[in-house]
């Protein structure tokens, strides 16, 4: 089975208090996919604890890929928006 990010951070997700918020971090990132080729994205997001406090390992580019594996709308994630 190949490793995924995503499910990762749904167990991540599973151990924290259900008040962690996810921010848009307006800064470029890129991500490799498993072909070698580079993707580069204009942002990305960042999950966040009650304390403001970024979660480790929850930075992704793809909400719909993480709303997909926590069973949810993306319309339902806890998004702030900060870009400018």
């Amino acid at each position: 089975m190949a490793f995924n990010h995503y499910a990762k951070i749904k167990r991540i997700l599973d151990q924290q208090p259900s008040d962690w918020v996810i921010k848009i971090i307006n800064k470029p990132t890129s991500a490799s996919k498993f072909n070698g080729e580079i993707v580069i994205y204009p942002y990305y997001y960042r999950i966040f604890d009650n304390n403001d406090k970024p979660i480790k390992y929850c930075k992704f580019q793809q909400i719909e890929r993480l709303a997909k594996i926590l069973g949810v709308n993306v319309q339902d994630l806890p998004i702030i928006n900060n870009l400018e």
